[in-house]
């Protein structure tokens, strides 16, 4: 795969052909599936952290708890499992659908206690319906998906250190690495079970601005979880509607004026509810000579970072849905900055959480 040409073909106003087969949800992991054991003391409880964070809720895999473009799901997850788990040490494939897991072979030699969760594709299932706009889309779900392990091991107080995202290797993307429990119980900060399990892309219309102190907190998190890879900026409306930045004392600051939310809606895939949202996050950078490892990073970072907004956007009472295909969306181009060096590379629309979206949240 040439991602380099594929990222330019996709950011073209080129249109998808038709749609193909997305063949089947999820990976033909070989052998038997086995049960997922509830831990012993002391060990961690595997079951639990990928019913937080991957499997599905539903037997059409629908309602998984990491967003997906066009509910496709195409990040597969495998296990390297040492000790203090409830599963033998091993490598083993996980089936989201079933909550199952696939036994491939002996657990690598210099293993440590706990289980590792690598991240790969299969890019058929999105391909299907996307085409040639597929692959920032499956990087973007594969970032959601770390965003969704690293929530679930914060929740069950097993966090795990920074997702491994080296941009180099196709498989895995992203690697987490989660150590046995300890004593100390989760962060007061970190989300609930029921948080992560009701978290949903809300249904467009998303309208009702939200307030600057959500937005500062929210560009905080996407900032520092982008690891220097992309820049956040946020699209706002009346009264002063314009593009606002976090400045270094952690204050907003505008980098634009004028209503930029028209010019998103088109720039992303024709979609006119944007243009009335109550904001929009955007992350931005990738330039277009970017390799193929910078391509991977930016694009992971993104969806990472916008998966851990997306949850805290919740706590700030707004309802939140990421945006993740971009056309033409030069934004430096647009703010008067020499073209092809500043593109969009994610978007994360925001209104205020209304009954409707709270009642589509509950799992």
């Amino acid at each position: 795969m040439d991602l380099v040409a594929a990222l330019a073909r996709a950011r073209s106003p080129e249109e998808p052909g038709p749609g193909t087969p997305a063949g089947p949800p999820v990976r033909a992991w070989p052998g038997p599936p086995l049960p997922l054991p509830g831990p012993g003391q002391g060990e961690l409880d595997l079951s639990r952290l990928l019913r937080l964070s991957l499997a599905a809720t539903d037997r059409a895999g629908r309602l998984r708890p990491a967003p997906s473009a066009g509910a496709l799901h195409p990040v597969d997850a495998r296990l390297a499992v040492g000790a203090n788990c409830p599963l033998l040490p091993g490598r083993y494939g996980y089936d989201p659908l079933r909550h199952r897991v696939h036994r491939l072979g002996p657990a690598p030699a210099d293993a440590p206690p706990g289980a590792s969760v690598e991240l790969s594709l299969t890019p058929r299932r999105t391909v299907s319906h996307y085409g040639h706009r597929a692959w920032p889309l499956l990087l973007l779900d594969a970032g959601h998906a770390a965003a969704a392990l690293w929530l679930a091991g914060r929740a069950l107080g097993v966090p795990p250190a920074a997702p491994r995202i080296g941009g180099s290797a196709e498989d895995p993307l992203v690697t987490l690495h989660f150590a046995p429990p300890g004593d100390a119980p989760p962060a007061e900060d970190a989300p609930t079970p029921a948080e992560l399990l009701a978290r949903r892309s809300a249904p467009p219309p998303l309208h009702g601005a939200p307030p600057e102190e959500a937005l500062r907190a929210l560009l905080a998190t996407a900032a520092g979880a982008s690891a220097g890879e992309i820049a956040w900026c946020a699209a706002v409306g009346a009264p002063r509607p314009g593009l606002l930045a976090l400045a270094d004392d952690g204050d907003l600051r505008r980098l634009a004026a004028g209503e930029a939310r028209p010019t998103l809606a088109a720039w992303a895939a024709g979609q006119p509810w944007i243009a009335q949202a109550g904001a929009v996050l955007l992350g931005h950078g990738c330039p277009s000579d970017a390799d193929a490892p910078r391509i991977r990073r930016a694009h992971l970072r993104a969806g990472y970072a916008a998966g851990l907004a997306h949850v805290a956007a919740a706590r700030h009472a707004l309802a939140a849905r990421p945006i993740g295909s971009w056309q033409r969306a030069d934004l430096g181009a647009a703010l008067g900055s020499a073209p092809g060096r500043d593109w969009i590379v994610h978007g994360l629309a925001l209104g205020l959480a209304t009954p409707s979206h709270v009642e589509e949240r509950t799992p």
